[in-house]
């Protein structure tokens, strides 16, 4: 399986959307600071995801939610009310 993944900076208010077939284990190189783009927000929590059959199908959604502001701050918006986020 695929996903597309949002992760969130817990120290300032700060998103990260990313593709993986290997969910957890994605998660916990971002926080062990093995990706340069999340290292400054870190420590990283997961808190959206979305399973995909297929890479090419998974990648295609990550570039719809990144390109498409209005799409990535519907998602953030419906994640920050569903945690309780302010």
């Amino acid at each position: 399986m695929w996903y597309l993944y949002i992760l969130r900076s817990t120290k300032q208010r700060w998103y990260y959307v990313g593709s993986t077939n290997r969910l957890l284990d994605r998660v916990d190189e971002h926080n062990k600071g093995k990706v340069k783009s999340t290292t400054a927000y870190k420590p990283l929590a997961l808190v959206y995801s979305e399973k995909y059959s297929s890479e090419t199908e998974a990648r295609k959604r990550e570039r719809q939610v990144k390109q498409q502001r209005i799409a990535k701050e519907a998602l953030v918006r419906q994640i920050e009310e569903t945690w309780g986020i302010v």
